[in-house]
């Protein structure tokens, strides 16, 4: 029996040693609904930027400061934190003009089963095959998680624009910790989510269901602050919201806010101990969109192009590749495998999932240190 203890050795040996070279402790998954992989890599679309059909008849000071004569002046002006500082630290694949594709395997193209996509990382689903308000039947990795690392429910969080998220981001109401929609937060909140609440019942949107994405992501950062969660899903629903009103000019304003955002993220990770060197970002979406003037604001399943998306990823373990190019192709329901991969946590654990971990995400060789 001495050979077979030394095999067990040898196996768990080798799993403790691959656990231990993640420096990954905390997951920031971070979706802004409908963000085109058009706007991302290349800007104001040049199509869209004088069309008053687009609602850009009133946007000539907009116009002026986002348009650029290259692609990636324009992508840089609409987004100075993403490409100046995040696209550096880590990986962003998606530009198809790179040769670099990620794609949604689910056929309807909508949000709930994009959502549902990258939360259980599986695209198959006999019951989410639209934006119904069901619960979600699968587990979601947020549910995983909160089990797999013995975390109490307030430790694994979801802050969404939209209220379908109490559906979507848990499949036992109550599992993890959910505040979406216009939704009043719980007696003995901070002075500061107090305030938040009750602004967002002053400050509406035309939407009943999709409050304003500064009262969700300013939410979620009061609730970092004060509950220190390791895992979070910040689900912001405007850039998705103004492309439907076929209001460019404002789906423009939105992408910047979600900038804007992400490098105030950005900060407050970089300055708190809980945070610092130990977070990893990930950013994606749940669905591309059309690319001509007649379906850029649409999405479905009859519109192929609503397949394409985009995902960025920087954290300690991630390797400072920055734009990828001529990459394997990714999928969403890669994303839930590749959070589970970050933390040490063998993917296959996870029952029932079909992605698999994207590999740029982590720094194979070296376990991740840079």
């Amino acid at each position: 029996m001495h050979w077979f203890r030394a095999v067990v050795f040898l196996v768990f040996s080798a799993f403790y040693c691959n656990a231990q070279t993640r420096q990954t402790r905390n997951i920031i998954l971070i979706t802004s609904d409908g963000l085109r992989w058009q706007e991302l890599f290349s800007g104001i679309d040049p199509l869209l930027k004088d069309q008053k059909s687009a609602g850009m008849e009133e946007a000539a000071v907009l116009r002026e400061r986002l348009w650029k004569p290259s692609a990636d002046e324009r992508r840089t002006a609409l987004m100075p934190f993403f490409w100046g500082t995040f696209a550096t630290k880590g990986v962003v694949l998606g530009n198809v003009g790179k040769q670099s594709s990620v794609q949604v395997k689910n056929e309807f193209r909508v949000s709930y089963p994009g959502y549902s996509e990258i939360l259980t990382g599986r695209a198959r689903d006999e019951i989410i095959k639209g934006n119904d308000p069901i619960q979600n039947p699968t587990p979601t990795v947020l549910e995983f998680l909160k089990r797999k690392l013995g975390l109490g429910a307030r430790q694994v969080a979801l802050f969404g624009s939209w209220d379908m998220f109490h559906f979507i981001g848990e499949s036992r109401p109550g599992s993890v910790f959910i505040n979406s929609g216009y939704e009043n937060v719980e007696a003995g909140a901070s002075p500061r989510l107090r305030e938040l609440n009750a602004l967002q019942f002053q400050v509406l949107t035309p939407e009943r269901s999709v409050r304003h994405d500064y009262v969700t992501f300013e939410m979620a950062l009061e609730y970092m602050r004060t509950e220190k969660p390791r895992v979070l899903h910040i689900a912001f629903g405007e850039t998705d919201d103004w492309a439907h009103a076929r209001h460019y000019d404002r789906v423009l304003d939105s992408i910047g806010y979600v900038d804007r955002s992400l490098g105030q993220l950005w900060e407050f990770i970089n300055s708190t101990p809980d945070y610092r060197g130990s977070t990893t970002i990930i950013l994606t979406v749940d669905h591309g969109r059309g690319s001509t003037l007649e379906d850029w604001h649409s999405h479905g399943g009859k519109v192929p192009e609503a397949r394409q998306i985009w995902i960025a990823i920087a954290g300690p373990d991630t390797p400072p590749v920055g734009e990828a190019a001529n990459t394997p192709e990714a999928f969403q329901r890669d994303i839930a495998p590749t959070m589970l991969d970050l933390l040490g946590i063998d993917y296959r654990e996870y029952e029932g999932v079909e992605g698999k971990p994207i590999a740029l995400a982590r720094a194979q060789a070296s376990g991740g240190a840079r």
